[in-house]
């Protein structure tokens, strides 16, 4: 079987990368804008004799270099999307190419598996009550123009996929990750809290984070693949999970000093709807940077379940403790890469 893998250079796309191989799917075509990524994935398949890893250069905006990376391929793992950038910038990265892809995808006219790396941003956990579970029964976002923008996009790209199965009937599996973290990654989750006037602002208090190591995710997300059934969506997220505070106890001690302010959560609502207000009464001159939707998104305390991503046989590669021990390590390795 012939995979094709887009992102594949990326954080998270070199670790689906490895642990195809370690399933003994020797196929891959790596798809990448960055040629030079190549060489990590090199590195990657010498751990695997039997490896074919084949490297096509092409760029999801542009659907003629989409054609020959699809060719002949049975499955495709769509890992690529913008993190970061304008809103028109990551609308293009994520949603415009999804649909390049897509349109690919049925005009090739043959069976096909998608296997879509969407995220927990899409979930309406808003409107939750405080320390609700979150699992995939957790209805979409119906309010997206009032979360951050990377959730917008994933959103729209999210549905897109299930618009275009429902019209042309091929098979989808959809994971949506958590906080992805690992060596490499970046050092604070906003869940975790901002860096903001000089100083951190503790934000995520005693709630759960929704963490999943790279490798961890990279194993759903391959587990998904090749176990997951036709039409389900599976969320992400690692066993033994540590709260915010924990989490940033623990870089403290383990990769540097870090100036915090703890802010409680009813502080953090009340400035929420002080800002809010402020936007509205100046115009837009002062952004809603934050207001009570986004508060409740991002801080409001929730449960995670992973049961039904273990119920196909997932399980983590590493706890925790382990990934977080890993993790700080290479921090420590790398403090000039502290973000």
């Amino acid at each position: 079987m012939k995979i094709l893998i887009t992102g594949a250079g990326g954080f998270l796309g070199k670790a689906i990368v490895e642990r195809l191989l370690a399933h003994g799917q020797n196929d891959l075509r790596c798809m990448l804008r960055d040629t030079s990524k190549a060489r990590g994935l090199e590195a990657i398949a010498a751990r695997y004799p039997q490896s074919r890893l084949e490297f096509i250069s092409a760029n999801l905006k542009n659907p003629a270099e989409i054609v020959p990376a699809i060719t002949g391929c049975d499955m495709v793992i769509h890992a690529a999307a913008a993190l970061k950038g304008s809103p028109a910038e990551m609308f293009l990265d994520s949603v415009v190419a999804s649909r390049n892809l897509l349109e690919v995808i049925v005009n090739e006219l043959r069976p096909i598996r998608i296997v879509l790396v969407s995220s927990f941003g899409v979930m309406g956990v808003p409107e939750l009550p405080r320390g609700a579970m979150v699992d995939e029964r957790t209805p979409m976002e119906q309010h997206p123009e009032q979360r951050d923008v990377y959730s917008h996009t994933k959103l729209r790209q999210e549905q897109l996929f299930w618009e275009y199965r429902q019209k042309y009937g091929f098979e989808l599996v959809v994971l949506r990750p958590g906080v992805i973290y690992g060596p490499g990654g970046g050092h604070f989750s906003t869940r975790v809290g901002l860096n903001l006037f000089g100083r951190f602002l503790h934000l995520g208090g005693n709630n759960l984070l929704p963490l999943t190591y790279v490798d961890n995710c990279a194993e759903a997300i391959v587990a998904a693949a090749l176990s997951g059934t036709d039409g389900e969506v599976y969320n992400v997220v690692d066993d033994n999970l540590v709260t915010s505070k924990q989490y940033l106890t623990a870089y403290k001690k383990q990769v540097r000093k870090v100036r915090s302010v703890p802010v409680p959560y009813p502080a953090l609502m009340w400035g929420s709807k002080m800002v809010e207000n402020y936007s509205k009464r100046s115009k837009g001159q002062l952004p809603a940077i934050f207001t009570p939707y986004k508060t409740r998104a991002m801080w409001g305390g929730n449960q995670f379940s992973n049961a039904k991503l273990k119920s196909i046989g997932w399980r983590p590669l590493l706890s925790t403790r382990e990934g977080l021990d890993r993790t700080f390590a290479a921090f420590r390795a790398n403090p000039e890469k502290a973000t």
